[in-house]
């Protein structure tokens, strides 16, 4: 019998590996409006951290690690110097979801993402 199963690291184990190797980048604590996109709806909800790999904000629906999610930011025509807000058209993978200060947080890597002004 072979000990590779056992010896072998579990799924989470490399979720865990690959959402340390993203979580260095530096984290600014913005709350920015978004929209969220899932298979159980839209809901709106706002930013609790956001860095150059992802974001974090606040969920109350259990979003599964490794799960797709596609999300807009709104950033504020003020902050931008634009005549009109920017929303910004994410997909990402969640790589971290549980309690937080109470509320449920999701912690989503961004792989794709473009700018759309309106």
């Amino acid at each position: 019998m072979s000990n590779e199963s056992t010896n072998s690291p579990g799924p989470a184990k490399a979720a865990r590996s690959r959402y340390s190797d993203v979580q260095g980048a530096a984290r600014f604590p913005v709350k920015l409006p978004i929209h969220i996109k899932s298979q159980t709806g839209n809901t709106d909800t706002e930013s609790e951290n956001i860095s150059a790999n992802g974001v974090l904000f606040h969920y109350d629906v259990d979003m599964p690690v490794g799960s797709t999610v596609d999300f807009t930011i709104s950033l504020p025509a003020e902050v931008v110097g634009a005549e009109a807000d920017v929303q910004v058209e994410c997909r990402g993978r969640v790589v971290r979801s549980g309690e937080q200060d109470g509320r449920r947080g999701v912690g989503v890597v961004i792989d794709e993402y473009r700018f759309e002004r309106r």
